[in-house]
């Protein structure tokens, strides 16, 4: 029989989190640092995403938008993807929203929002939820993925962001820890 021990954060208790098997070995030594390394190239790998989506958009640099539709130009970020290529059960909801200076701006704003939350690794809880949230709703755009029943790269980049987040992948080649020390975002654990 295996028993377990609430894991800790910053030393003290918390009731109701996850418990670990007593034999579980602790990330300790190299594997500590090749560990927190590997969380940062990982954060900084989707940050660019978010943010080059983000910049591909507003100038049209030719990679998934043309120059003739750069938002900067009178383009919409959203018009393309909600109003052609979303599919499945929520496919009116999309493309009746598709092109909506509202959706426009808010979809932009949550690209360089996320994108540089990851790359300076500040505000991680906001930039993770704010992803989760958006790559599920890109999800649910294509129901179901092209090529697997329900499971594609936008749930797994959900899932990753939230990790990120929870294991302060932000301190590592980033400003988390500058930013913690905030008094606001002391004040405000949420802002972290």
């Amino acid at each position: 029989m295996t028993t377990t021990q609430p894991l800790e954060r910053g030393g003290r208790h918390q009731a109701g989190t996850a418990a670990v098997p007593e034999n579980a070995s602790p990330v300790t030594g190299r594997k500590a640092t090749a560990t927190r390394y590997l969380l940062a190239g990982i954060r900084l790998a989707l940050g660019w995403i978010f943010l080059w989506a983000f910049l591909d958009k507003l100038f049209g640099l030719g990679r998934g938008t043309p120059a003739a539709n750069a938002w900067l130009d009178g383009g919409s970020p959203t018009a393309g993807f909600l109003g052609k290529a979303a599919s499945g059960p929520f496919a009116g909801l999309y493309h009746s929203i598709a092109g909506n200076v509202v959706v426009d701006v808010l979809f932009m704003a949550a690209l360089l929002g996320i994108g540089v939350a990851l790359i300076l690794g500040i505000g991680m809880w906001m930039a993770a939820a704010a992803g989760a949230l958006l790559t599920v709703l890109m999800w649910t755009a294509v129901l179901p993925p092209e090529s697997n029943p329900f499971m594609d790269d936008h749930l797994v980049y959900a899932a990753v962001l939230v990790l990120l987040a929870l294991l302060g992948a932000g301190t590592t080649w980033g400003l988390g820890r500058r930013w913690a020390a905030i008094p606001l975002v002391r004040r405000n654990t949420w802002l972290a």
